[in-house]
């Protein structure tokens, strides 16, 4: 089957926000006016048809990046639905990795809110392009400009209206298209599929005119030839108008602002209309930079299906019907069914027996997925999130995904016997579909621990285990996840030698540690020169090295970012082997570890409480008295916001306390902001805790 259609025509667009922002709503609405969707799904009512997990139905909230497909003015949407909840931030950091553009959505009676902030910082990071629609304009104390300026303010970005709302709560009507100077009044009756083109109102006609002279102001400077026009005082086409916004966006240099209340079905088509217009096609994007196995050259995956095949795998899902389903961007290349699929992480190749292009949770079975294009790979057993998948010929590999350190944890232990055998291989499935989700099993006690992003992502994995694979299990109390960091240079030396008659054992290994790069985890150098350890046993003494990283010397817990150099060691002819260096490497990593002055890191929240001003004291006391630093303050309306950095082992439990402390009316965001040493009191107590030396 040949491409449906061309590259130039393919939209890769995330719909991102807060959660409560509307972002949902906004796309059920999108698949109904593109006509993929026949009743409009309700977040209210549980039915939309992208929230299609059970929890997410009744909960309200969209949890797994769903990513589905739809049609408008002769361009293909692919659209990946991304979670709100600071929990979920790994799902909608990876579906960032492999958009081209995005939607933000923001309510406009909240303008730019706390997730927001997250979100949009992180699409900062992988340089996605995004339009901004102010949803909600029909509700309470919608407020355009407040939300627009709330752009600039909280996110430093450069917003320009491309529309202006007429008319605002229950007197929204519609909008001023600023580049074709016609008001867009929609008809209830029709549920918004229809609309009126008129001429602006006469109360609005002056504030239109403003806005719209802003509005070439501000992108008139993306095209040379333009801008001398503008400069010349001529008048500018609505198509050049149009060509300069586009490019503006796609350079990420400005953000248009449309606006519309999804919900009452006002404003979605023309959010389509931009989304064609000014969002990018994969062939406006630079080409993907890939690395050779060896990291020595870089591959360029140039946006064409005549170039040799460079997939990423960015998401696992365990469908009912089908099994495992896997997730693919294609950068460049074609897949194709039955095809050999090289995995560059994993140096192992399987076959794409089945290619599927979802709607939500419906499948449709197609034969390729061509460059620049989004679909799923039926059955793959070894690819897992961040794989790049390619031809064996002409392999490449693509950067890793980063992916945060897990700061919760709790023990989990199934009810039966039964739940007993079910729930080792269900754990694996889940943690095989969330990087984020972490299992661990104690050697010694045979105690399970699960370890996640916050308790609402651990409580919706341990609700998903019940459901979905039929295991009943009970958990403990949450417990923090501490981390072990160095904070001084040292070296150490590790000998293994073992003569007990034949054939003996012999490594010699020495290192230096010192702390190394936020982020970066274990980097490791080889500094020897003239051969005193062979080639072969590097690798072995690397992963000596690497499972000292998961046991610090304090307490026991994993060590943050050590930049280790191996410096000097010896070997024996016959009695050196690879196990005897692995046994070196890690005696070499714990002598250094213990002279590099190790401390525990706790994990830090970012804690932001909106609350009624009367109750501002009594919130910043609270904070100050769970060791929290006041880091701003800042006022919304009648509320105080109140933001501040808190370790997270003080939070448990915080959500009762605040609504007693303001009679249920505060509320409050909390997500991981970093790592950070322990006061001396509190590791002592925290070390005494775990290794049973009070």
């Amino acid at each position: 089957m040949p491409r449906s259609h061309e590259l130039k025509k393919i939209r890769n667009i995330g719909i991102m926000a807060h959660i409560d922002a509307g972002k949902t709503t906004t796309t059920e609405r999108i698949l109904f006016y593109t006509g993929v969707a026949h009743k409009m799904g309700e977040v209210h009512d549980g039915a939309t048809v992208m929230d299609y997990m059970e929890q997410e139905r009744e909960r309200g909230i969209t949890i797994t990046s769903a990513a589905t497909t739809c049609e408008w003015r002769k361009h293909r949407i692919n659209i990946i639905d991304t979670p709100g909840h600071v929990d979920f931030t790994i799902e909608v950091e990876r579906s960032l990795r492999v958009l081209d553009g995005a939607v933000a959505v923001f309510d406009a009676v909240q303008g730019v809110e706390p997730q927001s902030e997250t979100v949009w910082r992180q699409a900062d990071r992988y340089k996605v392009p995004r339009i901004v629609f102010i949803n909600k304009m029909d509700r309470m104390g919608a407020d355009f400009y407040m939300s627009v300026k709330s752009i600039v303010d909280r996110l430093g970005a450069r917003p320009v209206a491309i529309q202006l709302p007429i008319g605002r709560e229950g007197e929204f009507k519609g909008h001023v298209d600023l580049v074709t100077m016609k008001a867009i009044t929609f008809k209830d009756e029709t549920k918004g599929a229809k609309y009126d083109v008129g001429e602006i109102p006469a109360d609005m006609a002056q504030q239109a005119k403003d806005y719209r002279e802003k509005l070439i102001e501000s992108v008139a400077e993306f095209d040379d030839t333009v801008m001398d026009k503008y400069l010349n005082g001529k008048e500018l086409t609505e198509d050049e108008i149009r060509h300069c916004i586009r490019a503006g966006t796609i350079a990420i240099k400005i953000n248009p602002v449309l606006t519309g209340s999804a919900f009452k079905n006002k404003g979605v088509q023309h959010l389509l209309d931009a989304v064609v217009d000014y969002l990018p096609s994969p062939l406006d994007i630079p080409p993907l930079l890939g690395y050779s196995l060896d990291g020595e050259s870089r591959i360029e995956c140039k946006a064409s299906d005549s170039e040799p095949l460079c997939a990423i795998a960015f998401k696992m899902l365990n469908d009912p019907h089908v099994g495992q389903l896997t997730f693919v961007r294609v950068y460049s290349g074609v897949m194709t069914q039955g095809m050999n699929l090289y995995n560059a992480n994993k140096d192992k190749s399987e076959r794409a027996s089945r290619l599927v292009k979802m709607h939500a949770d419906k499948r449709e079975e197609i034969d390729a997925i061509y460059a620049g294009e989004i679909a799923a790979v039926v059955g793959m057993k070894l690819a897992t999130t961040g794989d790049t998948l390619c031809e064996e010929k002409k392999p490449v590999k693509l950067e890793m995904m980063k992916f945060p350190e897990p700061v919760i944890s709790m023990a989990i232990e199934p009810k039966t016997k039964a739940d007993q055998e079910k729930m080792g291989y269900a754990l694996n499935r889940l943690s095989m579909e969330d990087p984020t989700f972490k299992v661990k099993s104690d050697e010694e006690t045979g105690e399970i621990v699960i370890s996640g992003m916050g308790e609402l992502h651990l409580e919706i994995l341990v609700d998903r285990l019940k459901r979905e694979f039929k295991v009943e299990a009970n958990t403990g109390a949450p417990e923090v996840s501490y981390r072990e960091a160095i904070t001084a240079e040292a070296e150490g030396v590790g000998k293994h030698i073992k003569q007990s008659g034949g054939r003996g054992q012999y490594g010699h290994a020495e290192m230096t540690v010192k702390p190394g790069a936020p982020g970066t985890g274990m980097v490791f150098e080889n500094d020897i020169r003239g051969g005193a350890i062979p080639k072969e046993y590097i690798t072995p003494i690397k992963k000596g090295v690497e499972e000292g990283m998961a046991m610090g010397p304090l307490a026991g817990f994993p060590l943050l970012d050590v930049e280790v150099h191996l410096v000097d060691g010896s070997y024996h002819e016959v009695d050196s082997n690879e196990m005897a260096f692995k046994i070196a490497g890690n005696m070499a990593f714990k002598d250094a570890i213990l002279r590099a002055k190790p401390v525990l890191l706790e994990p830090i929240m970012r804690v932001e409480v909106v609350t009624p001003n009367e109750y501002t004291g009594d919130v910043i006391g609270d904070l100050n008295s769970r060791r929290g630093q006041i880091v701003g303050m800042n006022t919304r309306a009648t509320a105080s916001v109140v933001e501040a950095s808190v370790p997270l082992a003080t939070m448990f439990g915080y959500a009762t306390v605040v609504r007693s402390k303001t009679q249920g009316r505060a509320t409050f965001t909390m997500d991981f902001k970093e790592y950070q040493p322990c006061p001396k009191q509190v590791q002592e107590a925290i070390i005494a805790k775990f290794t049973g030396k009070e």
